[in-house]
């Protein structure tokens, strides 16, 4: 068979019209390929998310539009709180995911877009959606966005010099409540009622003293200090320290916490020299220390009389402030004490000072300066002790004692 034969035959000819043929569509294909990329033909045509706007409004709303004034941080967290509390009722999963990284946050702006974020699934619950209307329009004439307390008497101007007073006085009202073992918003309690009650009967004395200095009133006259002491009670104080057969009396370890010094017997004082050691103690004007321990002394002979007569009132704050106001001679236990004291108007409004204190220890207000203890009364500092040094006080500043000296 000749050359020429061999490249006719079938055999030759099909397999190479195929390969041509082939390479040739090959080379058109990528012909093609190269021009539809060239002219952006192989580009998807997308599609816009049917809730392109919703996320369009919340980048508007946590964005230009979200205002970080307090006003408007207490309305924000006022609307978290509850949205969560409200989804937790249908997606509780959600809810406490939320919860958490608000708690962890505090991030108010960052809560709500989570919210939102949960929302945007949830438009066609009927039942959600009603109970979030409300409420949103509740946090908006919520009193918290104006900056008031729910406490009508803690809105006074007076309150707000008095707590940057009290604030000063932290490190003798700590002293006080590890030398008693009471706890230290207890012992703030007695001072609030007897401060608080001479707002209106005292203005100008906040104004011109409490306001600018920053100090608590300190009462001269048959009260004494910061926390309205009367001569008799303190003495009263001392001698339950002492007498075992008294309902008051809270063991050796306390009975010479009142001991004085023999530098206080020679002491004049400035204030007034008629006054006895006792008082000297009380009235000092640049340390308040005695005014708390023995507020404090006294809430724990209180506590004790009660509890030995098998009727404690160991998380009655309010019952204890109502007896240091009426003294020794109205605590008398019994199944169902009330709360009272002595009546003061703050703003035209009549309140007790059990009352007052109530509201005082409730509130939350200076919960950093003085927290809340899981037990109000425990055991005192574990030596007697008469005097607090910087040593075992270790938040007072460098060289300065617990204990003031008395002029």
């Amino acid at each position: 068979m000749g050359f020429k034969k061999v490249i006719q035959s079938k055999w030759v000819r099909i397999p190479y019209f195929v390969v041509v043929h082939g390479l040739a569509a090959y080379g058109l294909f990528l012909l093609a390929v190269y021009f539809a990329m060239k002219f952006n033909l192989t580009n998807e045509a997308g599609a816009i998310d049917p809730n392109n706007r919703y996320f369009q409004e919340m980048d508007g709303k946590y964005n230009q539009n979200f205002k970080v004034d307090s006003i408007s941080v207490a309305k924000n967290r006022y609307e978290v709180l509850n949205r969560i509390i409200l989804l937790n009722d249908f997606f509780p999963q959600n809810a406490e995911t939320i919860r958490k990284v608000y708690e962890t946050t505090k991030n108010e702006k960052l809560a709500l877009q989570m919210l939102d974020a949960v929302d945007l699934h949830l438009q066609q619950n009927k039942s959600y959606q009603d109970q979030k209307i409300k409420v949103i329009a509740k946090s908006k004439k919520d009193p918290i966005v104006n900056g008031l307390s729910a406490i009508e008497w803690m809105n006074v101007v007076e309150w707000k010099y008095f707590k940057k007073a009290l604030v000063k006085d932290k490190k003798w009202i700590d002293s006080a409540a590890r030398a008693t073992g009471v706890e230290a918003r207890i012992i703030v309690c007695c001072l609030v009622g007897e401060q608080v009650r001479m707002f209106n009967s005292r203005r100008e004395k906040f104004k011109t003293l409490v306001a600018p200095l920053k100090s608590l009133v300190l009462e001269t006259n048959q009260s004494y200090g910061v926390t309205g002491i009367k001569d008799h009670t303190a003495k009263r104080i001392e001698e339950n320290l002492k007498n075992t057969s008294s309902p008051y009396y809270l063991g050796p370890e306390f009975e010479h916490l009142l001991d004085y010094d023999s530098t206080e017997v020679i002491a004049s004082n400035k204030h007034n020299d008629s006054l006895g050691i006792r008082l000297k103690r009380l009235v000092q004007y640049d340390n308040h220390y005695y005014s708390y321990l023995y507020a404090g002394l006294f809430v724990r002979q209180i506590k004790e009389q009660w509890q030995k007569a098998g009727f404690p009132i160991d998380n009655r704050p309010e019952i204890l402030a109502s007896l240091f106001n009426l003294g020794y001679q109205k605590s008398k236990p019994k199944k169902d004490p009330a709360v009272g004291g002595s009546n003061f108007k703050i703003n035209d409004t009549e309140h007790t000072f059990g009352s007052v204190a109530f509201d005082f220890y409730y509130s939350g207000e200076l919960v950093d300066e003085f927290p809340y203890q899981n037990e109000k009364f425990i055991a005192p500092a574990p030596k007697p002790i008469k005097k607090i040094s910087p040593e075992n006080s270790p938040k007072y500043p460098k060289g300065e004692s617990a204990i003031p000296k008395v002029n």
